[in-house]
């Protein structure tokens, strides 16, 4: 019997994507492999229900399979994450070619679910209402050679009115240090030299286990494992950012000065609204003590734009709070009613122009804004972790894409001090020569140019595989040296 082949594609956020690499690994140890062009036997869709058009993207993308599954009918076609976990059955009545369809909660079940249906030769459908297994537990193939995702947590205690995710990822649930700092150090070992720490909450860290300060000790934790380079982390809340996490990224040599933390609102009459529980001046104090500890830290954000009963003297307070703010950056987003979410029921709903005016001036502003920004840096050396896949133009520039080390994008010229081939993965100094609102441009010679054992293995095509990892009850420090993680690790 034929290897079976499979496909993953993946819409949505970062604990996506890091999902739909548990995914990858469980369906690898079941005997599937990737398949590389073609028709796959299995594809796989792992949704997003954040924005208003993810159903119909689903759907659509959904129909275009159709005519696939009716030349091959034993192909099979799976549904799962976030709005797998809030339409459930609905997406095998308005699609009744899809096999299975899983949710948030059981990740884990997918491949005895394919199994089943092909068995049974009907669809399956499993939605749990809880966690079943916490994905550390499941193993992962890992995209980059470089750079990966680590979960310290899932689900989310906050009940902003405007998010969905709570009612779809559940309470938060943490695990032990211990376990996030092995699977750190798995990565290490395979040559990764970065990783972000992933959560719906990240810096709310330790609640479950009842230590408030449990997400800075991480941070200094992660600063004792050799060959950790850089430490990253996504996303915080304002509620619960403490001034020993600005003293750990301060104080932590690989953890990165940059922060992504969203606003949402520059108006404290919204963000009461919002069930957001800090106000304006608050935020803004967070930002000024974090740049008091890392000058040259770059703060991101995301900001909603026509929340319902949104004035314009509310978005005029948020256009002040983004002036003062300075973001390098911002994720900008337009208000989309989400059904089951309290803010769909609210009055005062506003107009779609009205929306997209706002919008279209807090884009221009924050433009403006990350353009001085950038500039400031013209003449700066940085040290750039070279990347895969960031710079569109590259062929035509002839450039690489880098991302420094306050996590802005660099185009930079691969030419001067280069021993042998620059590869994703390596690490270069330059010195910047230009800026964009979105980027930076490098076109002097590279001054230095490290080949690391990442850059070795995304030429030799060789991706980490970390089994599942569970080590029992807390602890802080680094963890000892674990084997490889082809070989899994200690459990």
């Amino acid at each position: 019997m034929s290897t079976k082949t499979y496909e993953i594609r993946t819409f949505g956020c970062q604990m996506n994507v890091h999902d739909s690499e548990r995914l990858a690994g469980m369906l690898e140890d079941a005997g599937y492999v990737r398949a590389d062009s073609g028709d796959a036997d299995v594809v796989v869709f792992n949704t997003c229900a954040v924005r208003e058009n993810a159903d119909n993207r689903l759907y659509g993308t959904l129909g275009h399979m159709r005519p696939a599954k009716e030349r091959n009918p034993n192909m099979q076609i799976a549904v799962g994450g976030c709005l797998a976990q809030k339409d459930r059955e609905a997406i095998v009545k308005r699609a009744p070619w899809v096999d299975v369809v899983f949710g948030t909660h059981n990740l884990g079940s997918l491949p005895a679910l394919l199994e089943r249906a092909r068995h049974n030769d009907e669809a399956e459908v499993e939605i749990l209402e809880s966690l079943e297994v916490f994905p550390s537990t499941l193993p992962a193939r890992r995209e980059s050679a470089y750079s990966g995702w680590v979960s310290v947590s899932v689900g989310c205690n906050n009940t902003c009115t405007f998010c969905i995710v709570p009612s779809l990822r559940g309470k938060e649930k943490d695990r032990r240090p211990g376990e996030v700092l092995a699977e750190v150090q798995a990565l290490v070992s395979e040559g990764v030299l970065e990783v972000t720490l992933l959560g719906q909450n990240v810096n709310a860290y330790g609640v479950e286990f009842g230590d408030r300060f449990a997400f800075g000790k991480l941070l200094r934790s992660c600063g004792e494992i050799e060959g950790l380079e850089r430490v990253r982390f996504t996303s915080p809340h304002p509620r619960d950012f403490t001034d020993d996490v600005i003293e750990a990224m301060a104080e932590t040599p690989n953890v990165c000065p940059q922060l992504h933390m969203p606003l949402q609102s520059g108006s404290d009459r919204i963000l009461k609204a919002m069930r957001r529980s800090y106000r304006s001046e608050r935020y803004l104090n967070i930002l000024r003590n974090v740049r008091e500890a890392m000058p040259d830290a770059a703060i991101t954000t995301d900001i909603i734009v026509g929340f319902p009963g949104e004035t314009e003297e509310d978005f005029e307070a948020t256009l002040e709070v983004v002036r003062q703010a300075r973001f390098s950056s911002a994720f900008t987003f337009q208000y989309s009613k989400r059904p089951g979410t309290p803010a769909a029921e609210l009055p005062d709903q506003l107009p779609k122009e009205v929306v997209q005016e706002r919008y279209d001036r807090l884009v221009a502003l924050q433009n403006e804004i990350s353009w001085e920004e950038n500039k400031e840096l013209v003449g700066r050396s940085v040290e750039l972790l070279v990347a895969e896949g960031e710079g569109r133009k590259d062929a035509e520039t002839h450039r690489l894409t880098g991302r420094a080390r306050d996590g802005r994008l660099v185009h930079f010229t691969p030419t001067g001090a280069v021993d042998r081939e620059v590869r994703p993965g390596d690490v270069v100094h330059t010195t910047i020569t230009r800026a964009a609102p979105h980027h930076l441009v490098a076109d002097t010679d590279i001054t230095a140019h490290r080949r690391t054992r990442a850059g070795d293995h995304w030429e030799e095509g060789v991706r980490p595989k970390t089994s599942g990892v569970t080590l029992g009850l807390p602890s802080f420090g680094a963890p000892a040296p674990q084997p490889s993680a082809e070989q899994g690790c200690a459990c």
